[in-house]
């Protein structure tokens, strides 16, 4: 089997690869740089590909995925006060802004 071939992996594991993927491509992570983190965080969380019998068995350590999450928020806590209730401020008046645009297109 060549190194990069994904066919030992489950659906499941190609499924959340593709969704890890598309979230750091969100972030402004590049496509391959992207696909990269996301097979290693699924590689980390299930012990690679659990077809055939490579490893079945062992549980699914999920740890990878929220030190993910912990991470993400560490951008908000390093700005001020004031930056972030601008920002909800902000937020707010577009909520309201697509509420009532939403209204007026209803008939």
């Amino acid at each position: 089997m060549p190194r990069g071939d994904k066919s030992a992996y489950t659906d499941k594991q190609k499924r959340q690869a593709e969704h890890i993927e598309e979230s750091y491509e969100k972030r402004g992570v590049s496509e391959k740089e992207a696909e990269r983190r996301a097979w290693a965080t699924v590689n980390k969380e299930s012990g690679g590909g659990k077809k055939s019998g490579s490893g079945r068995g062992q549980p699914v350590d999920t740890s990878p995925s929220k030190k993910g999450g912990r991470l993400g928020g560490a951008a908000s806590a390093s700005r001020t006060a004031a930056e972030r209730s601008a920002s909800a401020k902000k937020a707010a008046a577009t909520r309201k802004r697509n509420a009532e645009a939403a209204s007026k297109q209803k008939p």
